[in-house]
């Protein structure tokens, strides 16, 4: 694809996923992770209609504990990915749409305890190749939208 043709992107985003009642999380976006990452607590994998399910919780809004959304979504993976400090662990991975300003597209998403990191959610190269150049010293490009904005799209019912 021509690099005139793609869309650029901030070193942060603002994303949604439907699928997963996530209207707004607030992803770093990396191009040195391979797999994109999400907050995850609470894991549990299931059967329903006889599939490979997994349950999860996420605290999208960093540093705010008073917001979360219980996730189900398909098993898709489970794989030995390397965490920022260099060593792998085995994470779950699940497929789901998400949408960045006006684009929807599948992407791969590791669940991963992020709670020590400053997002709740890293975008890694393999969702934003072909689509987007990031531009490094911009942020938020695609959705640009403040926190306090960003807490009025959970609806009471989402707060566990």
């Amino acid at each position: 694809m021509e690099i005139e043709k793609l869309k650029v992107i901030g070193s942060e985003e603002w994303c949604s996923f439907d699928e997963l009642k996530i209207p707004a999380i607030l992803a770093r976006i990396d191009s040195g992770a391979k797999t994109s990452s999400i907050q995850a607590k609470k894991i549990k994998l299931f059967t329903k209609n006889n599939e490979d399910w997994v349950q999860f919780v996420v605290y999208p809004l960093q540093k705010n504990k008073s917001i979360s959304v219980t996730c189900e979504a398909k098993f898709f993976d489970k794989r030995l990915i390397k965490n920022s400090f260099g060593t792998s662990e085995e994470r779950i991975i699940i497929k789901t749409p998400i949408t960045i300003g006006e684009d929807t597209f599948d992407i791969e998403l590791s669940l991963a305890n992020r709670s020590a990191m400053q997002f709740a959610m890293l975008l890694g190269r393999n969702a934003i190749a072909h689509r987007y150049v990031i531009h490094s010293g911009v942020k938020q490009v695609q959705n640009k939208i403040l926190r306090k904005v960003a807490l009025t799209k959970y609806k009471p019912k989402q707060i566990d």
